[in-house]
């Protein structure tokens, strides 16, 4: 069975798991803005195969590299950066290559009646 990596299927304790880490600490990453798990209507945290890379991601900075969690912020929000710079520059190379996405022309206008009505004094 596969799944859009976008789709949250995994709870707090199974992330955790997953992680090795404590789902407090899953929870202080979401209390400062570093990951924001969707929420059941019961009001569970799920988190997507996604949150878990950034989640594994947050850990090699923190626990490997010895960032602070602000340093954190900064660093996936710079990567957040080049990657859609990266997404900008391919679309421009595929227009200089292909040339710029057509348009597709407009509706012809419908014809409009003017009258103009003249009154003699």
């Amino acid at each position: 069975m596969s799944h859009n990596s976008e789709e949250p299927v995994y709870y707090i304790s199974v992330a955790a798991r997953l992680l090795q880490a404590h789902p407090q600490t899953l929870r202080m990453y979401e209390r400062v803005g570093l990951v924001c798990p969707k929420r059941t209507p019961q009001g569970l945290r799920l988190y997507s195969e996604r949150d878990i890379e950034k989640l594994q991601q947050i850990q090699r900075l923190t626990q490997e590299l010895g960032v602070n969690l602000a340093g954190v912020e900064i660093i996936l929000k710079l990567l957040d950066q080049i990657a859609e710079q990266k997404a900008q520059i391919e679309r421009l190379q595929h227009e200089l290559e292909h040339g710029p996405k057509r348009l597709k022309p407009a509706p012809a206008p419908e014809a409009v009646r003017v009258e103009i009505r003249v009154q003699e004094s």
